[in-house]
Formats: C-alpha cells, sequence, structure tokens
C-alpha cells in the first residue's frame, strides 16, 4: 500500500531509481557538446544573403532583354540601310559627260563625273535653271559623298529646289543661301535617322541674273578664270584651318592627326553636309562670296577634291583655256586627274559666261 503523499512501493519504484548504463551517459555527453540548433531565419525576418543579388540580377536580366529587343530593332532598320546602301554603290555607274546652255544664251557648261580608282562612285553634281519674274536664275553644283551615297544625292535632288522656295531668294540671296543650306542639312538628318556617316560636300554656284553667287561648304572648290587670272572663290573646309580648327575646339571637339588632319579622328574636311555622329562640330553653314558678272569674267570651274588633289588651280584654269569649248575642258580636266595619279571619283563643271547675250 501507499500512504498518502508517500512514495510508491515494490519493483517499479526500485527499476525507476536504477542507475544509467554507460552508453546512455555516452549519448547524453555527446548531444550536449552539440552547439544549439538555430531558430527558424524565417521567423527572425532575416533574408538569405544571396537572395538581393538573385532579385537585382532577375531584373536586370529583364532589363537586358528589352535593350536588346530594342537595340536588335535599330540593328536590323541599319543593317537593311546598309544593305540598300551596299547594292546601290555595287551598281556600276557608268562615266559621264556632256554639255548645257541656258535658254538665254548667256551661259554654257561642259560636265565630267568619273569613277576614277575607287570601287564605288558617291560624286553628284547639278545643273538647273529657272526664272523669277525678269531675274534667269542658273544653278551649278558638285557633291562629293562620304560614307555613302545618300547625303550628295539628297542634295542633287533638294538644294537648288528648296533655295527657289525660299521667300527672300531674290531680295536677299546671301541670306537665303545660308538658310536654305543649313534647313535642307536639318532635313536630310531628319529623313534618314538611322544614318549616322553619310555626308557630302557641296560647291555651289548660283547665278542670279548678272551677278553670280559661290556657296562652298567641305573640300570641293570653286575657280575663276578672270583676265586669265586664276581665282579661287572658295577656301577649303579643312580641320587645320586655323579659324575651322578654333571652332572646333570652341564647340568641344578635337582636331588630330591620322594619316592627315580630321575631326575627332574621324573626318577629312571640317563641314560637311549630314555626318550626324559629328553633327556638332561639322557644320553645313556655307562660306559664301558673289561679285559682278562682268567683261573680265571668262569661266568657272567647279569640282571634286578628286580633280584639285593632284591638279592646282593655275593648271586646271590653262588647261581649260587649252580647250575648245567647256564640254572638252572638263573631259580634258578628269582625264588629266587620273593620268595624274587621283584614287578618288572626279567630278568638274566648266562654266563659260557670253558676255554678248549677258541680260
Amino acid at each position: 500500500m501507499a500512504s498518502d503523499g508517500g512514495e510508491q512501493e515494490g519493483p517499479s519504484a526500485s527499476s525507476s531509481s536504477a542507475a544509467p548504463t554507460p552508453a546512455a551517459v555516452a549519448v547524453a555527453r555527446a548531444r550536449a557538446a552539440r552547439p544549439p540548433r538555430p531558430r527558424n531565419r524565417k521567423g527572425l525576418g532575416v533574408r538569405h544573403p544571396l537572395k538581393p543579388c538573385r532579385f537585382f540580377a532577375a531584373v536586370q536580366m529583364v532589363a537586358n532583354a528589352r535593350v536588346k529587343e530594342a537595340g536588335e530593332a535599330t540593328l536590323v532598320a541599319a543593317l537593311a540601310a546598309a544593305q540598300k546602301e551596299s547594292e546601290r554603290e555595287s551598281e556600276v555607274v557608268p562615266d559621264v559627260c556632256g554639255g548645257w546652255k541656258s535658254e538665254d544664251g548667256s551661259v554654257s557648261c561642259g560636265y565630267s563625273s568619273i569613277r576614277g580608282r575607287r570601287a564605288s562612285m558617291q560624286d553628284f553634281y547639278s545643273i538647273e535653271s529657272s526664272r523669277i519674274d525678269d531675274k534667269q536664275i542658273n544653278f551649278f553644283g558638285v557633291f562629293d559623298g562620304h560614307g555613302g551615297t545618300r547625303a550628295a544625292q539628297y542634295l542633287k535632288e533638294h538644294l537648288f529646289e528648296n533655295l527657289l522656295k525660299h521667300p527672300a531668294f531674290i531680295a536677299d540671296t546671301k541670306s537665303a543661301i545660308s538658310e536654305t543650306y543649313k534647313k535642307t542639312d536639318a532635313d536630310f538628318l531628319d529623313a534618314d535617322k538611322c544614318n549616322i556617316q553619310d555626308g557630302s560636300t557641296a560647291s555651289t554656284a548660283i547665278l542670279v541674273g548678272s551677278h553670280l553667287y559661290v556657296a562652298n561648304v567641305g573640300d570641293s572648290r570653286a575657280v575663276i578664270s578672270k583676265a586669265g587670272k586664276a581665282i579661287a572663290l572658295s577656301d577649303d573646309h579643312k580641320p587645320n584651318r586655323s579659324d575651322e580648327q578654333k571652332r572646333i575646339e570652341d564647340a568641344g571637339g578635337v582636331v588630330t592627326w591620322s594619316g592627315t588632319w580630321r575631326v575627332g579622328g574621324i573626318l577629312a574636311m571640317s563641314r560637311a553636309f549630314g555626318n550626324r555622329l559629328l553633327k556638332r562640330f561639322v557644320v553645313a553653314d556655307p562660306e559664301i562670296q558673289d561679285q559682278e558678272i562682268d567683261g573680265e569674267l571668262e569661266f568657272l570651274i567647279l569640282a571634286s577634291d578628286g580633280l584639285w588633289d593632284v591638279v592646282p588651280n593655275e593648271h586646271a584654269v590653262a588647261f581649260v583655256m587649252d580647250e575648245d569649248g567647256p564640254e572638252a575642258a572638263a573631259r580634258k580636266l578628269t582625264e588629266i586627274a587620273f593620268m595624274r595619279g587621283s584614287t578618288d571619283n572626279i567630278t568638274c563643271i566648266v562654266v563659260e559666261f557670253h558676255h554678248d547675250n549677258q541680260s
């Protein structure tokens, strides 16, 4: 029996108070030596140290995918444009030459344009005429493309047209030329947003009645013969020209030597149409010279640098004077430039003035 509050008697009591075996003691000591098991980290509100990295990596992957998508679309457009440009340039462009005469007989011209030693033809030229009120308007232009043909072709198709549309063309011709050239440049850049390297020079002569305006952008050139003397009516826009270098550097650009002087180590001229990548430094502001057409003004030569690189101004004038008419003279100039080793496309226009028919 057990008394109130007393211990149980019998075998059960004696067995519960028996000493533990050595094996049990060893197990207990081993458990006590273990470090305590940590509590659930979720309960403590502690994030796994790699989770933020995984999260941001996932975000970056999504962003990269979107950028890649947009980039691929732009790349596809650029590649398509480049393919078209390549196909256009791979076409064999025949050498051309010919002549033209104005309706009033005041001027006649010859033109010659050859691919030369270049793999593709990027030169274009334009000869146009119109009449506003009682004024005869004649336009001559040489456009030397680089990085492709689109800029030069755009100028051939739009520059004279845009000039005639300017409301002040007759009243303030010089301002109209300057504004039209800059606007045409902006229009080309807007029309061809995928292209960053296409560009072109423009050496142009605009005859308004008996007044001559020569506007130049780039390194093509205009030269007149006056009383037998060669006179340049344009100054090549080269990056190392002191005033041009200062303008470029003031705008934050650099002029460096890489075989020749280049803007940003890329372009070997300081002014041009197009050239989106360098537009901040390579402007399309024309330099304009004007003069009355008098009896001493014999002829005008407009040409790309494929001619001027190997034929000095005085030589060009002498060659023209030795030929019978402007058409033969233009052909002669391109032939001479090629024989002298010009490595570029060669395009020139020779304009002869007939003073007996000047109105």
